[in-house]
């Protein structure tokens, strides 16, 4: 995410270091260098310009104190500016409504279908909701089937209605049954087409005008750039919507999108999706993707996300296992489940600071766990809970079955050992800790 606009805001602000102040001639070498970074990263021009001036009016009126070298200042104020522009702080949807309806708008392909089940599973198993899908693209009969396969994937209902060409009328029919039905939250997505024509528009404006949502969200490829923004304006022009949703921010993005979106149609980013599983979607917090795009990792969302794994009870009941040397690969293997769950495994480590530009030109593989996953599950129960009788046999038997060598199963087994005693000695560690503070 927006590596080739960190490296050059990197290398931009590394232009004040060993500088003993700034001056007017370092800070405007250090500014022309990120307005090109930001233009290469498709950054609408105008708020590239209004950016840097901004920047340098600010690091001007600064005085650098001891304690503070002119690289770090202006690091610091960069950072600053970076979370004005893309809004400042996070903004939540609207949820009132009784059911609160939800307009989905934007481009074909640009995700309001997968975006739509993702947003629909949060707002059930995060929100406590009990959301209804709308199947209101009426052209594009595997739009209404993709629908209809989260809804049954994530157990959420989806209205739609084969027999009918009026989008309008399924809306509204949708939201009586939903009234009907209990369900607090209605999505309704619609359809898109390869660009901004009047036709779509028209439909759109019908739709609200019918429905009156309490939320309209526009959402968005961050991996069209400019485009993106220009879009997002013709959209607003005409629907005057609530929020943008940036999908596909784990591609290839260079930034544009979410760094210009806000100043050109002054509507927040609301929420990121950020891979292809259903509970790959984030709230947008502007501070925390200013962090990223500067490289100082993302620490809170990364506390966040192992949080939403974190079982206490579990925790409890791992610590007395681990004090007494009981630490098995049955725990072993629920530990590597609940790391899966929390995301991408590149984009987790990319969250600790100074990590995103060391993993730059590794590839790390989604698919990383499957061979220890394979080696445990070719363990025996009696093997699994007592690792400490593995002998050859077992061990040709265990790599047999899981199509590894032995020589994988016995890294597998070293590493499992010095894990384990490690875990312990932490145990015993806060156990003292804990005794002194007694």
């Amino acid at each position: 995410m927006f590596e080739s606009l960190s490296e050059r805001l990197e290398r931009s602000l590394k232009i004040l270091k060993g500088e003993g102040k700034i001056t007017e001639i370092n800070v405007a070498e250090t500014l022309k260098e990120v307005r090109k970074a930001l233009l290469d990263a498709d950054v609408n021009f105008k708020t590239a310009k209004t950016f840097t001036e901004s920047v340098k009016e600010k690091a001007m009126g600064q005085n650098v104190l001891t304690s503070l070298k002119p690289q770090q200042l202006m690091v610091k104020i960069v950072h600053d500016e970076l979370t004005q522009l893309m809004g400042g702080s996070s903004v939540d949807i609207n949820l009132k409504g009784s059911p609160a309806v939800i307009l989905m708008s934007g481009l074909q392909g640009s995700g309001k279908t997968t975006f739509s089940g993702k947003l629909a599973n949060l707002l059930k198993t995060k929100r406590a909701k009990n959301p209804l899908l709308v199947a209101g693209d009426v052209y594009r009969p595997a739009a209404i089937e993709q629908l209809k396969v989260l809804g049954a994937q994530l157990n959420i209902p989806v209205y739609s209605d084969e027999t009918s060409k009026n989008p309008v009328a399924i809306a509204e029919a949708a939201i009586r049954q939903a009234k009907l039905n209990g369900n607090d939250v209605v999505i309704v997505d619609t359809a898109g087409r390869l660009a901004v024509d009047e036709l779509m528009m028209n439909e759109i404006a019908a739709i609200k005008k019918a429905i009156n949502p309490q939320e309209i969200l526009f959402v968005v490829d961050a991996m069209t750039g400019q485009d993106a923004v220009n879009t997002a304006k013709e959209f607003n022009d005409r629907l005057n919507f609530d929020g943008v949703i940036l999908t596909k921010l784990d591609g290839d993005t260079r930034g544009g999108a979410a760094l210009s979106i806000r100043s050109v149609v002054d509507k927040p980013i609301k929420f990121v999706g950020t891979g292809e599983k259903m509970d790959a979607l984030d709230i947008f917090y502007p501070e925390r993707m200013a962090d990223r795009i500067l490289g100082m990792g993302d620490i809170v969302s990364l506390v966040e996300k192992a949080q939403e794994q974190y079982n206490e009870e579990e925790a409890r009941r791992l610590s007395k296992k681990i004090a007494k040397n009981q630490f098995d690969f049955d725990d072993f293997m629920s530990q590597i489940q609940q790391i899966k769950k929390m995301g991408n495994i590149k984009d987790l480590a990319a969250m600790i600071p100074g990590m995103g530009k060391q993993l730059k030109d590794i590839d790390i593989d989604d698919n990383a766990f499957k061979g220890i996953e394979a080696i445990i599950h070719s363990m025996t129960p009696h093997e699994r809970k007592n690792p400490s009788v593995m002998n050859g046999s077992r061990k040709n038997r265990i790599a047999a079955g899981s199509g590894t060598t032995i020589v994988e199963v016995n890294r597998l087994l070293k590493q499992f050992d010095q894990m384990s005693k490690m875990m312990k000695m932490a145990t015993m560690q806060q156990h003292k800790q804990k005794m002194k503070r007694r």
